[in-house]
C-alpha cells in the first residue's frame, strides 16, 4: 500500500478532488452526496486520480456497507446509475433503466421449529433449529440412526454407505454432523467432501426418508450444540423437513435404547469402517416440526452499455464486456464477517472489496467513451457476489444480450491494494489468445504479472467461464481488512488502482479491435481432496496469499487473535510443513487441515527471512 506523509502532496491530491466537484457541477449530472465527500483546498494543478472519488463514494458511510438488497445498495446503484449516464453510456437494448432487479432470498430464520419424542416436546433453538435449506413441514415417523448419514459415489473407488443395512423409507432419519473423527488422512479427506448437510440430506431423501435430523456427537467439535442457521441463498427448500438437535435431544432418544449411549455408538463409527452400521431405534416415534421463514429481497445489477461507433454487422462476437460485484457486507450481517465479535455488526465498507473493482470499471468505461469502438461495450456492475455470485448468475439465466456474442469478459475483484506491483490476472486459459494480448498491453504498463489459468475463482468470472465466454479476472491479492470494517477507502493504492484500469483498457482496446474474437477454451477443474467447505472445520486464522508462487504456503496476514497469531506466525512467512505434512501450495495446506485437531497442538515449520523456524499452533473450531 502506498501512503503519503508530505503535507503538501496531500493538499495538491485535495485540490484535484475539488477540480473534479467543479467540472461536476458544471455538467449537472454529480449525485447530491457525492459533493458532501469533498473538501476545499488551495488550488493547484496536480492530476487527480481516475478512480479515488469513485472508492470513496461507495465505500463511505452513507452507503452500509451495499449489503444486497439493502438501502445502502440502492444509494450505490443510484450513484453507479448517474455515472454512466455522464459518460454517456446507454441502457442495454430493450431496457428502460440501468438497473435490473433479480430476486434473492435475504436471510432465513427459525420460525418455530420443535420435535416431539413420545409424550416430551422440545421447542427451544438451543434444542432444535431448522438447517437453513429445510422443506417447511410436518413429518411423524420411526426413527433410525444411520450414523454419519455419508454416501460416498461409486466413482471414487471407496465404499462407504451409511444406508447400506438401512431401510429409511418413511422413517426419520437421525445422523451425525462432520464425518468419522479418528479415520486415517487419506479416507477422512475423502469422507470429507461428502460431508455438507445439504448433501447428507440429499442422501436421505432419495433413499426414501420422510425428514432428517443431524445432531453434534460428543466427540465432535461444537458437542452437542444446535447448528446455526448458515445464510442460505436458495429460494426453495431441498425437498426434506430438516432440522438439527441438541446433545440432550439426542439423549432423550437414545435412553430409548437399551445398553445404546450416543457416545458408544460415535465411538464405534469413528474409525471409518465401512461395516459398521447404523440401527433402527424400536418403540420411538418421532414427531418433527420444522418452520423455516425467507426473508425475499429484490437485489439489483447495474448495467449499461457503450454502443460501437462503426457499423458491427458481419462482426464476430460484436460485445465485449467489462464487470465488477459492487455489494459488500453491510453491516456483518450475512454472516460472513471475519471481524472479530466486538466489531461484527460495524459498517464494513468494502473499499478494496470490491469498490476498488467498481472503480476500475468506471474508470475504464470513461476512458473508452471517449475512444472509436469496433465493438459494443458492456459495462455492468453485479450485486449479490458476495452472497454466492447471484447476481451475474441471474444476468446469466436471462441475459438481455446474448452470452453467445460477448468476445470476452474482463473482471475485476480486490484491485486497490497492490504490493511490490504484483498483479494476478486469472482465467487466463480460458483462452489462447490471452497470452499475447496480456503481454502487449503489459509493455506500457509494467507490471510484475502472476498469471493463474484458473477459471474457477469464487468471484463472477466463474459465472461467464461457465457460459463459455473467454474471460480474466484482475486481483491484487489479499490482506488483514478482508471481510471486516477496516476494509477503508484511505487504505487503497490510488495510483497503481489508476495504472491497472490504464492496463486493462488497453486489453478491452486489444480485444475490441480484433477482426476475430478470442476463441473459448474449457479449463478442466481440478478437484482437490479434503478440499470441501464441509473439510475445513477448524480455524486456523491464517490469510493465504493466493498471488505469489513460492513453495509453501505464503502468509499475506493473520486474523488478530487468532490461532496463527497466538502461535507468532506473521505476514511474510511461509509456512512448509503442518502436523507432518508437507505444504508445497495452497492446496496441500487446504488438504492438511483435515488431519488436524480442535484444541490439539500441531507443530508448524515455516521460513521466516530466510531461516527455518518451527512453533505450535493450536486450531479452533470453525462456528
Amino acid at each position: 500500500m502506498t501512503t503519503t506523509t508530505d503535507g503538501t502532496q496531500r493538499a495538491q491530491r485535495a485540490q484535484g478532488r475539488l477540480n473534479s466537484v467543479f467540472s461536476a457541477i458544471s455538467a449537472f449530472l454529480i449525485s447530491p452526496f457525492l459533493i458532501s465527500a469533498f473538501s476545499i483546498c488551495a488550488p493547484s494543478a496536480a492530476p487527480q486520480s481516475k478512480t479515488k472519488t469513485y472508492v470513496q463514494t461507495l465505500a463511505s458511510e452513507r452507503l452500509e456497507g451495499r449489503l444486497a438488497g439493502s438501502n445502502g445498495e440502492r444509494l450505490a446503484a443510484e450513484f453507479i446509475a448517474g455515472e454512466l449516464k455522464r459518460i454517456g453510456a446507454q441502457p442495454l437494448p430493450g431496457q428502460r433503466d440501468y438497473r435490473l432487479p433479480f430476486e434473492f432470498t435475504a436471510g432465513t430464520k427459525d420460525g418455530g421449529s420443535r420435535v416431539m419424542i413420545g409424550q416430551e416436546t422440545f421447542s427451544t433453538e438451543t434444542d432444535v433449529r431448522a438447517l437453513s435449506f429445510s422443506d417447511n413441514g410436518d413429518v411423524t415417523g420411526e426413527l433410525v440412526f444411520a450414523g454419519y448419514g455419508i454416501v460416498v459415489p461409486g466413482s471414487q473407488d471407496f465404499g462407504y454407505d451409511s444406508y447400506a443395512t438401512l431401510d429409511v423409507k418413511d422413517k426419520v432419519v437421525l445422523v451425525l454432523r462432520y464425518f468419522p473423527e479418528d479415520a486415517e488422512q487419506k479416507t477422512k479427506a475423502i469422507l470429507a467432501r461428502y460431508a455438507d448437510l445439504r448433501y447428507k440430506a440429499m442422501a436421505a431423501r432419495q433413499r426414501g426418508a420422510k425428514a432428517v435430523l443431524v445432531v453434534t456427537g460428543p466427540r465432535s467439535p461444537n458437542a452437542g450444540e444446535t447448528i446455526p442457521m448458515s445464510f442460505d441463498t436458495a429460494l426453495a427448500g431441498s425437498g426434506i423437513v430438516a432440522a438439527s438437535i441438541s446433545g440432550a435431544v439426542a439423549k432423550g432418544i437414545f435412553d430409548a435404547i437399551p445398553g445404546k449411549t450416543l457416545q458408544d455408538a460415535q465411538q464405534a463409527l469413528d474409525s471409518a469402517n465401512p461395516h459398521v452400521a447404523g440401527f433402527a431405534i424400536p418403540n420411538v416415534t418421532v414427531t418433527v416440526h420444522a418452520m423455516v421463514q425467507r426473508e425475499k429481497k429484490t437485489g439489483n445489477n447495474v448495467a449499461a452499455y457503450l454502443p460501437s461507433t462503426t457499423d458491427v454487422a458481419g462482426v464476430a462476437k460484436p460485445w465485449i464486456a467489462l464487470g465488477a460485484h459492487y455489494d459488500h457486507l453491510g453491516h456483518g450481517e450475512a454472516g460472513n464477517t471475519l471481524a472479530a465479535k466486538e466489531d461484527a455488526s460495524k459498517i464494513h465498507f468494502g473499499a478494496d472489496d470490491n469498490a476498488s473493482g467498481s472503480a476500475a470499471v468506471l474508470a475504464a468505461a470513461a476512458t473508452l467513451a471517449t475512444q472509436p469502438r469496433h465493438r459494443n461495450v458492456l459495462v455492468a456492475f453485479w450485486s449479490g457476489e458476495e452472497l454466492g455470485l447471484i447476481g451475474s448468475g441471474a444476468f446469466a439465466a436471462k441475459p438481455p444480450i446474448p452470452l453467445d456474442a460477448i468476445a470476452a469478459y474482463l473482471n475485476f475483484d480486490m484491485v486497490g491494494r497492490m504490493q511490490d506491483n504484483k498483479l494476478t490476472i486469472q482465467a487466463t486459459g480460458t483462452s489462447p489468445a490471452w497470452a499475447k494480448v496480456i503481454e502487449q498491453s503489459n509493455i506500457a504498463a509494467g507490471f510484475d504479472l502472476l498469471l493463474q489459468p484458473d477459471p474457477y475463482q469464487p468471484t463472477d468470472v466463474a459465472t461467464f467461464n461457465s457460459s463459455g465466454v473467454p474471460s480474466l479476472t484482475f486481483f491484487t491479492g489479499t490482506h488483514a481488512d478482508y471481510h471486516k470494517p477496516s476494509d477503508t477507502a484511505d487504505k487503497i493504492d490510488y495510483e497503481d488502482l489508476d495504472r491497472i484500469v490504464d492496463f486493462a483498457t488497453a486489453i478491452a482496446k486489444r480485444i475490441g479491435d480484433l477482426a476475430d474474437a478470442p476463441q473459448f477454451t474449457k479449463v478442466e477443474q481440478q478437484t482437490q481432496p479434503g478440499a470441501g467447505r464441509a473439510g475445513v472445520r477448524v480455524f486456523t486464522g491464517t490469510i493465504p496469499d493466493y498471488s505469489t508462487e513460492v513453495k509453501g504456503l505464503l502468509l499475506s496476514g493473520v486474523i488478530g487473535g487468532g490461532p496463527a497469531e497466538q502461535a507468532g506466525l506473521q505476514k511474510g512467512d511461509v509456512i512448509v510443513e503442518i502436523a507432518g505434512q508437507t505444504i508445497a501450495n495452497i492446496y496441500d495446506y487446504t488438504y492438511a487441515l483435515d488431519v488436524l485437531k480442535i484444541g490439539q497442538p500441531a507443530k508448524v515449520v515455516y521460513i521466516r527471512n530466510g531461516q527455518r523456524r518451527e512453533t505450535t499452533l493450536t486450531p479452533a473450531a470453525r462456528k
